[in-house]
């Protein structure tokens, strides 16, 4: 297919692809599904081999936002019953840290509630920070914390935070449509605030909420205009008692092309699998690891996961494998470090002068693909209440 073909020198090249070109991937056939993914993974093995980083997510204070975020379960007026509880201490949050550094997390995502920080509250993630980073000798630790004022930033990463992740979650149009407390314009702020601050700038969006092919181009091009270095792909999860409960717009073949056409888009950055993989992936999940180099280990905020145990398996037997705490995640041209060529391969534990082989098609995969036009039906069996981890007294399924 030309398209691909054309698709693959490009993301060898970190070019742009036109508009077109991401319409094009969104609007190709269930028959050439396969064909999309190898394409996409060429891109990804280039610059990240066939490494996969992990990260584990702590959610520090949950529910009761006064932000009216459609999507979000801990939104104002939210009726899902999902745990409630204010900030919890610098040691609880280590210790639940601990749990998904122990499973092989690089990297620890701390995560509360809120429009956005108050100085008392940075603060206090401050002292989580130190007391993760005293514990766990090289693992990245993110905050993601909300709209951020002035000088908030610096104080994280004086406390030592590698990264900030803020989500522009949709496209710019239909922003409006989803939030009414906040504008899209402030989203952009606090990743500009994180950049600016020396932190690795996190952001990405949300699909399956509606939006068109347009609109999901849109949020893209708009991440790699402030160009972050990770883009999390989110899956709506559709929520109970929240204003998207009923949107279940994504079958597994979609959601595998909206993470080629991110790939597409943005071919050397850490694009991260993120919430509602396993709520609209399901069985295809491996297949995702060949467009992304990055996921979450085990829960999410508020909803389950899979096990991670679950998670390393599937790593390994898609031929995969778990990135080191010693490795630099980005391709040296975007971490100003590392190898002495521009691609890293063997895990990233020594340097090729060439960019890995093109492999084929994973053959073990395509069973997995349903008959063109069939469609997945809403699996609201699939999404559940977090119950354990962080808040309350269950060990977390890491």
């Amino acid at each position: 297919m030309d398209l691909l073909n054309t698709l693959v020198e490009k993301g060898l090249r970190r070019e742009l692809p036109t508009r077109e070109e991401a319409l094009a991937v969104l609007a190709t056939s269930d028959d050439d599904l396969l064909d999309v993914v190898a394409a996409a993974g060429k891109v990804r093995r280039q610059w990240f081999g066939r490494r996969v980083k992990l990260n584990y997510l702590v959610n520090l204070k949950s529910g009761l936002c006064p932000e009216d975020c459609s999507y979000c379960s801990q939104r104002l007026g939210s009726k899902a019953e999902i745990l409630k509880y204010t900030w919890l201490k610098p040691d609880e949050a280590s210790e639940a840290a601990a749990a998904g550094v122990a499973g092989g997390a690089k990297r620890v995502c701390l995560v509360a509630s809120g429009r956005g920080p108050t100085d008392r509250d940075v603060d206090r993630v401050s002292k989580t920070i130190e007391a993760i980073k005293e514990q766990n000798e090289g693992v990245e630790v993110c905050a993601c914390l909300g709209l951020l004022s002035d000088g908030q930033a610096e104080r994280l990463r004086e406390a030592g935070a590698d990264a900030y992740n803020h989500n522009l979650n949709t496209s710019e149009g239909t922003y409006g449509d989803i939030t009414t407390t906040h504008t899209y314009a402030d989203r952009v702020d606090t990743v500009n605030k994180a950049h600016a601050a020396g932190l690795s700038a996190c952001s990405g969006l949300i699909a399956g909420m509606g939006e068109s092919d347009e609109d999901l181009v849109d949020v893209v091009y708009a991440l790699r205009e402030l160009d972050p270095d990770s883009v999390p792909v989110n899956f709506l999860i559709p929520f109970e008692g929240t204003p998207l409960a009923k949107e279940w717009n994504l079958t597994p073949q979609r959601a595998l092309r909206i993470l080629a056409m991110v790939r597409f888009v943005c071919p050397d950055v850490e694009v991260r699998l993120a919430g509602g993989r396993e709520v609209h992936l399901r069985t295809m999940q491996p297949l995702a690891l060949h467009l992304v180099n990055s996921i979450f280990l085990g829960d999410y905020l508020t909803s389950e996961g899979q096990a991670g145990k679950a998670d390393l398996e599937m790593i390994t037997d898609a031929g995969f494998e778990v990135e080191g705490t010693d490795t630099t995640t980005l391709p040296e041209h975007r971490s100003g470090g590392g190898c002495a060529t521009s691609v890293c391969g063997d895990g990233g534990t020594g340097c090729s002068d060439s960019a890995p082989a093109a492999e084929a098609t994973p053959a073990a995969s395509a069973a997995s693909v349903p008959a063109s036009g069939a469609a997945s039906g809403a699996r609201t069996d699939l999404v559940s209440v977090r119950r354990r981890g962080a808040g309350t007294d269950l060990a977390p399924n890491a």
